[in-house]
């Protein structure tokens, strides 16, 4: 027997037959239906000899298939072989248990087998012996059993379902055997499936014979059969297990589905007439599949377009439009094409909103990824995303600020927006995301965005973007470095005041976030004015960190190269100093010490660049001390030894002079020695004196190397030192050693310099007594003793001069008895005290110091020394004194008296600076001692502290002292009692002091004299001498001066004045003073004197002190002169001693001085008029005249002060006897009192000021007194009777309205006038004096026309007057003009004043009047010019009467007034209420008021007497009446005034032609208007209508040809229609027309009209009229009118009667003649009979076939198809396609395209709408672009064609767009137009567009000199392509513009160009 083992499972197979493995025909049949699965396959290993033994069973969780000997053990789905056994036997019984653990085996040798199944292992194996029965069927898979019941009837059962298969109750069956059990395998045996109980068969199946049946527990879904397959009849090689399902055709069409049979799934669906769009969905489902797999890349693009073209011909075979609209949406279609023409198909089938929305999002999608970048998944979705919110924020985070804003501009509406996702978004935007995207955006879209989403008021929801956007604009700094800080500004502004306008909130909440913007904002400001104004680039944390004058300081430490710091300085540092108010010198200043401070500490030798720098800031400095200053700071840091910048910047202010220059030269010498110190180690010194210098001197020589001398004289002479005094400090060094030696090295000169000056030192030394001790008396021996020797050396060398031979020698003899006093008799005496030959004087002064230190250390100590202060007699004695009266006894006993004593204590007291100790010693002197020698003390103190005061020597002072007042006083005390020998001298000596005093008194307080200015608490007791010298008038404004720099120059002036000194000894009468003083010999006291003089002169005036320079000058210039005159008497010799040029200088200066001082005596307050006298006199006739006159005509209105200066000038023409010239300052002073005198008056004269007297009559007007005006005449020589009558006209003139009679840039003030009646009392009381009034009655005429004609008042009271005047005027009658201002006076005015009356006012210069709004214009009316133009407006039922009044009154024409009023009440109120009741469409509520109107009009028109004007003025009114019944009774009654007109008895011949010409025109005026007032009656007054009512009949033709004729009778809503009988008949009687011929013809055209009329003929037909034979020939469309007219007049009985149709059917058989008649249209010959009997749906498709292209037939088609329900799709398909085509009928969607469009070319400049236009791709985008480029706006024409889907289309409109535009416009526009940030990156391409393709295209010429070229640059370099960049260069050299060729060289070179940079060489 065979061995199954080759298994083999089939679970993803479906054959659905049984015919597939097998080759026997076999058959299904039977009314149900079962899905056949082949589940597993079992073949043999070796070939099959017999049929085998099968036999199969299952549980809930096993399957069990035998095949003779093999058992195969599945799972319960047949998925897994749980077992394969072969066993020795067949199989006979086989089990499973325990849930399929344990498997129970019986061979047929009786071995029982129990197997583990997870294992996989027989767990034992015993043998049974037993016999059984089972009957087993090899056909079904069932067991059965067969049994015989009682009644011996044989029945078949199923032993697991107990139910009786079947019975054979015929038969009587005692006993059966069994003998086969199943035929061959090739025998064909059936399976049956049948119902119960009925047992009918339901399926039937042909299977093979060897098969069993699986046995399983009862299932109702599935039966399981083992069957044998036979390739042959002899053997069966295989065994399979099939699965039997029962199922509904639906059941096995779902299956197919399943499997993907798409097309045996098509013909199962037909055959079983099952649900065919079932299997195209399900097909359609499997392509969705696929082209998932092809959106991802899975297949190519002819497998996708396979896929594409098979869901497009599925999706038209499925009806289910619903269904097409989701595929479409779902489908992920590969390509943007395909995409969009599904959904497309997809609203052409089902127009819906989803459609739409998908439409909207698939443009967004485009825009956002390209047509490049589509794919499907992405697409799908995108679609399907409904957080829109997060895809922004997705393309925020990836950097797509194009894609987040055109989402965002897309979907704004739609966002749910809070402070959450406002906190998301912010976070979400990366930081290099540019600002120059970002801002715009921000501005014009997010910003303004969030203020209005947000709630308002609540800083919390806005707080975070303005942390965001302070913090951003700070990034900014470091991102975007190059646009810093405009960037950074930009966005900061952002969140102010938009932002700043929602956070009210009163908790302050935010405040600081708010501030800190607010900080940002302007500090971002401030540092964009730097960068702009001053190109200053500063970091933000440097500037808020730094002030004001480091910002200067950043500016100038920026600038590298010292060439530049002058443009630098020049350019920013001097704007902005002034700009921000700092000292520009000082600011430089301080930058160089700040430089300097930075630099020199870190600089080496080798690093001076910043010396070069400092000396370039220095030379930007103009104050020359500042100069110094810096280039002392500048030497004192610079490095040792100097650069040449700084040795030449040092050197350039050596030469110059000056009291810095001395420091500065001082400092340089210090320089200078420091590389020669350096050697002795000293490198840091700062050496202030000389006395400083010698101790380093003395340093140097006390190191004692060998060129310790040698340098010494160096230092010495760089501090211009005497050299001597290093040779004489060396042998100081050396003294009592090696002298001699050192000094007979020396020269003879040198050597004898330096023995004096030993001398001197020696003497010195030795004078020294307070330190005796035996080292210092060992000391002076020595020096004495080396002195003698010195001494004698010089001796020896001065032996041939006699002089110095003599002193040499008492000096010898001095220092001999010194040295033998101190060597013999230890007595230390003093040079001094042996020089002096008075040696009680020596004593007395030597006991004199001894007691001044004695009290001074008393006072010092504030206690008496205990011990008192020794001194030595020269006799060895020892005396001390310690008090006053010892001190007295001691003068007493040297016989000196006490005046002589405390005289020379006070002068002694002096000379060490004891001010304040002499001063109280001159004082007890000056109280005690009243004589002449103590006038000669207080000059001499006088004059020592002058002289003590020009050397600066320091003084001891009181607080508060007031020294040169001091000064001042000793010298008026020495006058008081001085010898006459020394009173010219205390004289010249108290005048100098005055004028020091004074100087002094004008300089500012210092501490550097000890003493202050004058106090002030002695003003009350003034000096006399001020009180007559200089009135205290005139105090000149001045600057402060210096007192350290002025009074040691006027002290020295004093000096000079005093020139003989003190000690010299003078003869009788010889003074000391300048003036007074004699000749000496080769002196000349006049020049030392200029020097000061001039330096205090230079002083003065810059600090204009003139005054005070004059008295300088003026007493100087006295002494010089006194001091020549007096001691020369021939003017020969003058010249020869003295320089005359000196005095003559100090003359001019005087003069010059005087001639600026005298005007500012002038320009004074008050003008000091002695004071100016004097200092007149000083200067020269014409320079006096000169300025007096420059004085008075630069005075303005300040009449006192010319005044003042007019009387001076008269005084000195007095002087000079100019007596022309003192007629003209007498002119002026006459001028200037009255201008006192009306000044008073508040009365300006200034216009008439130093003018002809006749000129003075202007002041008329201002003066409002009679009396003055008479004093006016009088004095000015004025006609009085003129001057009246001009104050008269004036006062009259003023109104009280206007601003006052004067005009306010003369300075005069308002005048208040005086009321009428008080004008008219003042007036006739001033005319009595005139002599004549004729004068003054043409002036009042004159004047009448000045006022204001509006002030009736005053034109009264002129009327008056002229009245009183008595005169004839001409002009006018005074009676009427009287009549008619009282008719005025009585009036109101109703209307507003006229653009006439503002003429008359403004050309009369008249100002506009209050009363003018109440008033009529008196002049206007009075002259009757104007007349008319100024009643008209008033006229009005009212006013009527007063107005008749006057206008008889002025003698106008009444008719004229009568047409006026009538015009008047037309217009002001019956056609406003015509527009109004035209506007509401009322008429009832204003009959009665336009009839009271209309009555009063007539009123008005029968009162003219004219009958020819009453016609006119009728005629006029009523042409301008609107259409309706008021024009037509106007016209009527225009017909009855020209009636009356041409009935007029004494008309002549030309008005009766021209009235009877009227009357006919009026007549076919009437009958218009009447026919007109019909048709608007009756709401047909089309346009058409309109212009035929001069045409009557063809308008009643027309009128019958209205449309709603016809929709009165197609439609049956109630409406109502215009009765056209009506209107026709009222038409005809109007104009006499026939209607009864009109009727007659328009029937008999209307029956035979092409075209539908039949509603018409009904209207015709309604009249008994007979049709005329000789018509033309009838045709259906005739036929369907007269039928429709029938039905329309006939009733139903008589209509069923004469047509024989039943009445159920006239409907049905007049809609068959309509459609008849459309056939005839289209020459198809129908009949009606053959059109009822004719199948309407091949009807239908023929006519489509053949005449589907006509509008008319298509239309036709669709009613057809409509009434006659033919619904076939492809049909309508195609016909709703042509529908479309024709426009006969208008979808949703090209509805909304066109809305859109409109919209979108609305605002052109703002492309916004385009972007978010959710149509996009269904606009006409290049219909749009070609708008934009007609409105010049090229940039958004490109930006439209950059939107076009299609990448073909798109690039040939672009490149055709670009060929002819201007690409620099385009750029232009770009910028200037496309910077909203609403255009979401459009821009951007837009420029790359243009660039790209001028690139293309080599048009690079184009952009040559535009700020776009370096753009274009930046493209070619970053496109790589080096040929390129070589054709532009070859086309900029062929052009000469090498520039640009270093451009396109330099920018690859540093920006790292991939080409071949030496392909453009």
């Amino acid at each position: 027997m065979a061995t199954w083992s080759d298994v083999e499972l089939l679970t993803s197979e479906d054959t659905n037959t049984v015919r597939c493995l097998g080759s026997v025909s076999r058959e299904e049949s039977g009314s149900g239906l079962y899905q056949v699965d082949t589940l597993v396959k079992i073949s043999a290993a070796n070939e099959v000899q017999t049929d085998p033994r099968l036999s199969s069973s299952s549980g809930s969780t096993w399957s069990i298939v035998v095949a003779d000997k093999t058992v195969i053990l599945f799972d319960q789905s047949y998925q897994t072989i749980l077992l394969l056994l072969h066993f020795d036997t067949d199989v006979d019984a086989i089990d499973v248990c325990l849930e399929g653990q344990f498997l129970v085996v019986c061979e047929r040798n009786g071995n029982l087998h129990l197997i583990y199944v997870p294992q996989k292992k027989i767990l034992l194996t015993r043998v049974w012996m037993f016999v059984f029965l089972i009957s087993r069927s090899t056909v079904f898979e069932v067991l059965l059993n067969i049994f015989l019941c009682l009644q011996d009837v044989l029945s078949l059962w199923d032993l697991h379902f107990l139910v009786m298969i079947h019975c054979w109750p015929d038969l009587a069956i005692h006993d059966f055997e069994l003998t086969t059990e199943c035929g061959s395998a090739s025998m064909v045996s059936l399976l049956l499936i049948q119902f119960l109980p009925s047992m009918t068969i339901c399926y039937s199946l042909d299977v093979s014979s060897v098969s069993c049946l699986v046995q399983t527990k009862i299932n109702m879904d599935t039966i399981y059969l083992v069957e044998g397959i036979c390739q042959n009849p002899e053997s069966i090689p295989s065994v399979v297990v099939r699965c039997f399902t029962e199922a509904l055709p639906e059941n096995r069409l779902s299956r197919l589905l399943h499997k993907h049979m798409f097309e045996e799934a098509e013909r199962f669906a037909i055959t079983f007439e099952l649900d065919l769009e079932l299997v195209h969905k399900v097909k359609l489902d499997f392509v969705l599949e696929q082209l998932a797999s092809a959106s991802v890349g899975g297949y190519g693009q002819d497998v996708w377009s396979e896929l594409v073209d098979e869901a497009k011909t599925n999706l038209m075979k499925i009806t289910d439009e619903q269904y097409v609209v989701e595929y479409c949406l779902k489908a992920p279609w590969p390509t943007f094409d395909t995409a969009e023409k599904m959904l497309n198909h997809a609203a052409t089938r089902y127009s819906s909103l989803q459609i739409q929305e998908a439409l909207a999002r698939l443009a967004t999608f485009l825009s956002l990824y390209s047509l490049e970048n589509f794919n499907g998944i992405a697409w799908i979705e995108f679609l399907n995303s409904t957080d829109t919110f997060g895809d922004i924020l997705t393309h925020l985070r990836e950097g797509d600020m194009k894609g987040a804003q055109l989402i965002w501009l897309r979907y704004e509406v739609g966002l749910e927006f809070d402070e959450h996702k406002l906190e998301a978004l912010l976070s979400a935007i990366p930081e290099d995301v540019p600002s120059q995207v970002l801002c715009p955006w921000f501005r014009a879209v997010f910003v303004p965005f969030v203020r209005r989403v947000l709630p308002t008021g609540q800083v919390r929801y806005i707080l975070s973007s303005i942390k965001w956007l302070e913090q951003r604009a700070r990034n900014l700094e470091l991102t975007e470095k190059a646009a810093w800080p405009q960037n950074g500004l930009e966005l900061a502004v952002l969140g102010l005041p938009p932002l700043w306008s929602w956070m009210k909130s009163d908790d302050n909440y935010g405040a600081e976030e708010i501030e800190n913007l607010k900080s940002l904002v302007s500090n971002l400001r401030q540092l964009l004015d730097l960068h702009r104004k001053y190109s200053c680039r500063l970091s933000l944390s440097v500037f808020e960190k730094g002030s004001v004058r480091g910002v200067a300081f950043f500016m100038l430490d920026k600038v590298l190269a010292p060439e530049l710091i002058a443009a630098t300085v020049k350019n920013s540092i001097l704007p902005y100093a002034e700009e921000h108010e700092i000292p520009y010198n000082e600011l430089l200043l301080q930058y160089i010490k700040d430089l300097l401070e930075r630099c020199s500490s870190q600089t080496t030798t080798l690093f001076t660049e910043w010396e070069a720098k400092a000396v370039a800031v220095l030379d930007c400095i103009t104050d020359t001390d500042l100069m110094v200053d810096a280039v002392l700071e500048i030497m004192q840091k610079a490095v040792v030894p100097w650069s040449n910048v700084v040795e030449k910047l040092v050197q350039q202010y050596l030469g110059m002079d000056g009291p810095k220059y001395v420091l500065l030269k001082e400092s340089y010498r210090l320089m200078e020695i420091r590389k020669t110190l350096r050697g002795y180690g000293i490198r840091n010194f700062n050496l202030s004196n000389s006395t400083q210098v010698m101790t380093l001197i003395r340093y140097i020589l006390k190191q004692d190397l060998p060129m310790s001398l040698e340098d010494s004289l160096t230092l010495a002479e760089a501090y211009k030192l005497p050299t001597l005094q290093i040779n004489y400090l060396h042998l100081i060094q050396l003294i009592g050693q090696k002298c001699m030696t050192v000094l007979k090295r020396l020269t003879a000169a040198e050597a004898e310099s330096v023995v004096e000056r030993l001398t001197s030192w020696a003497r010195l030394q030795l004078e020294d007594k307070f330190h005796i001790s035996n080292e210092h008396k060992k000391c002076q021996r020595v020096i004495a003793q080396a002195m003698v020797e010195a001494l004698k050396y010089l001796h020896i060398i001065q032996k041939h001069d006699a002089l110095k031979s003599m002193e040499c020698e008492n000096n010898l003899i001095m220092f001999k008895a010194i040295a033998h006093l101190q060597e013999d008799f230890d007595v230390f005496f003093t040079p001094s005290n042996y020089e002096d030959p008075n040696i009680r004087k020596q004593i007395q002064e030597h006991h004199i110091t001894a007691y001044e230190n004695t009290r001074g250390r008393r006072s010092s100590k504030g206690k008496t020394t205990t011990t008192p202060v020794v001194a030595n007699d020269p006799d060895g004695k020892i005396k001390t004194i310690s008090t006053e009266a010892g001190l007295r006894r001691l003068g007493r006993q040297l016989q000196r008296s006490e005046q002589e004593l405390w005289s020379d204590l006070a002068l002694r007291a002096l000379r060490v600076g004891k001010v304040d100790k002499a001063l109280k010693i001159l004082r007890f002197l000056y109280e005690h001692h009243y004589n002449t020698s103590t006038g000669k003390v207080l000059f001499t103190a006088a004059k020592t502290l002058c002289q003590m005061l020009e050397a600066d020597v320091p003084m001891v002072l009181p607080d508060n002292m007031d020294l040169p007042a001091v000064i001042h006083d000793l010298a008026c005390q020495a006058i008081t009692v001085c010898h006459s020998d020394l009173l010219l001298d205390c004289l010249e000596l108290c005048k100098c002091t005055r004028i020091a005093m004074d100087v002094y008194h004008q300089c500012q307080l210092s501490d550097n004299y000890g003493f202050i200015a004058k106090d002030l608490t002695l003003e009350a007791e003034k000096d006399p001498y001020s009180q007559w010298s200089f009135q205290d008038v005139f105090n000149e404004d001045c600057i402060v001066l210096d007192p350290v720099s002025v009074l040691p120059v006027q002290y020295e002036i004093t000096n000079c004045l005093l020139p003989v000194s003190q000690d010299t000894q003078l003869h009788p009468l010889d003074c000391s003073c300048l003036s007074h003083c004699s000749f000496e010999d080769g002196s000349n006291y006049l020049r030392p004197l200029l020097g000061p003089l001039a330096n205090m002169l230079q002083m003065l005036q810059e600090c204009s002190q003139l005054e005070l320079a004059l008295r300088v000058l003026v007493n100087s210039y006295g002494s010089c002169l006194q001091h020549v005159s007096s001691n020369v008497m021939d003017i020969k010799l003058s010249v020869q001693l003295y320089d005359t040029q000196d005095l003559k200088n100090i003359l001019f200066e005087i003069t010059f001085i005087s001639i600026f001082c005298v005007p500012q005596v002038f320009n004074w307050r008050v003008v000091d008029c002695d004071l100016a006298i004097g200092l007149c006199t000083l200067l020269s006739k014409y320079e006096v005249f000169k300025i007096l006159w420059k004085v008075i005509d630069n005075t303005w209105q300040n009449y006192d002060k010319i005044l003042a200066v007019a009387r001076i000038g008269a005084n000195l023409c007095c002087l000079y006897n100019e007596a022309e010239e003192q007629e003209k300052f007498l002119s002026v002073i006459t001028d200037a009192e009255w201008g006192i005198k009306l000044g008073k008056l508040e009365i300006s004269i200034q216009p008439v000021f130093r003018q002809q007297p006749e000129m003075k009559r202007s002041l008329i007007p201002t003066v409002l007194k009679v009396t003055l005006c008479v004093y006016v005449c009088s004095t000015f020589g004025l006609d009085r009777d003129g001057v009246i009558n001009q104050y008269i006209t004036t006062l009259l003139l003023l109104e009280e309205d206007e601003e006052g009679a004067g005009d306010p840039g003369t300075g005069q003030v308002e005048v208040e006038p005086l009321c009428p009646a008080d004008a008219l009392e003042r007036v006739l009381q001033i005319i009595p004096i005139l002599r004549s009034t004729c004068e003054l009655t043409e002036s009042l005429c004159a004047a009448l026309f000045k006022l204001s004609p509006y002030n009736y008042e005053r034109i009264e009271v002129v009327l008056k007057i002229i009245q009183a005047a008595d005169e004839n005027v001409t002009g006018f009658s005074i009676s009427q003009v009287m009549a008619l201002l009282q008719h005025l006076k009585s009036y109101k005015r109703v209307s507003p004043p006229s653009d006439m009356e503002n003429t008359y006012l403004l050309e009369n210069s008249l100002l506009p009047n209050h009363l003018s709004s109440s008033r009529l214009p008196f002049h206007l009316l009075m002259q009757t010019t104007h007349y008319w133009k100024i009643i008209s407006p008033e006229l009005s039922e009212e006013t009527f009467p007063t107005l008749l009044l006057i206008s008889k009154l002025m003698k106008v024409s009444i008719d004229k007034l009568y047409m006026s009023a009538a015009n008047h009440v037309f217009e002001k109120k019956m056609k406003p209420l015509l527009l109004e009741q035209r506007k509401k469409g009322l008429s009832q509520g204003y009959e009665k008021e336009l009839f009271k109107i209309a009555k009063t009009m007539m009123t008005y028109i029968h009162c003219i007497q004219s009958p020819e004007w009453a016609a006119a003025t009728a005629h006029k009114i009523t042409q301008e009446l609107p259409p309706g019944k008021e024009k037509t009774h106007s016209l009527q009654f225009c017909l009855g005034l020209g009636d009356a007109w041409l009935k007029d008895p004494n008309l002549e011949e030309a008005a009766r032609a021209r009235a009877e010409t009227f009357l006919s025109k009026l007549k076919l005026q009437f009958q218009r208007s009447a026919t007109e007032n019909t048709l608007i009656a009756n709401q047909l007054n089309s346009p058409e209508h309109l212009k035929l009512t001069g045409v009557p009949a063809r308008l009643i033709v027309a009128l019958y040809e209205h449309g709603s004729v016809e929709r009165r009778y197609r439609e049956s809503r109630g409406q109502t229609y215009p009765d056209i009988h009506t209107v026709v008949k009222e038409i005809a009687t109007v104009n006499n027309v026939d209607l009864l011929k009109v009727r007659s013809m328009m029937l008999e055209k209307w029956i035979c009209k092409t075209g539908p009329a039949a509603a018409k003929v009904f209207v015709s037909l309604c009249f008994p009229i007979p049709l005329s034979s000789s018509g033309p020939r009838l045709t259906f469309c005739h036929r369907t009118r007269a039928l429709l007219c029938l039905v329309r007049l006939v009733d139903a009985d008589t209509l069923e009667a004469g047509l024989q149709i039943p009445r159920t059917k006239i409907q049905y058989f007049l809609k068959c003649y309509i459609f008849v008649s459309q056939l005839e249209a289209l020459n198809i010959p129908y009949t009606l009979q053959s059109f009822l009997s004719s199948p309407k749906e091949g009807l239908v498709k023929g006519l489509w076939k053949n005449h589907s292209h006509e509008p008319q037939a298509v239309q036709l088609v669709a009613d057809l198809c409509l009434e006659y329900q033919v619904y076939d799709p492809q049909l309508w398909n195609s016909l709703l396609q042509k529908l479309l085509s024709f426009n006969l009928v208008r979808t949703c969607i090209t509805s909304f395209s066109r809305t859109w469009r409109s919209m979108i070319l609305a605002p052109f400049v703002s492309g916004t709408g385009l972007i978010t236009c959710p149509f996009l791709l269904n606009l006409d985008l290049i219909g749009i672009a070609n708008r934009f480029a007609q409105f010049n706006l090229p940039a958004f024409a490109l930006g439209t064609l950059l939107l076009i889907p299609c990448a073909n289309k798109k690039a040939q409109q672009i490149q055709g767009f670009l060929s002819v535009c201007n690409p620099v416009t385009v750029l232009e526009q770009v910028e200037e137009l496309m910077n909203t940030g609403e255009l979401a990156g459009i821009p951007s391409q837009v420029k790359e567009t243009v660039l790209t393709f001028i690139n293309q295209n080599g048009q690079h010429q184009k952009l040559l000199q535009t700020k776009y070229f370096k753009h274009l640059k930046q493209l070619m370099v970053s496109s790589g392509q080096p040929h390129q960049v070589k054709d532009l260069v070859d086309y900029l050299i062929s052009q000469n513009w090498y520039d640009f060729v270093c451009l396109i060289f330099l920018i690859p070179l540093a920006q790292g160009f991939s080409g071949n940079i030496s392909d453009l060489s």
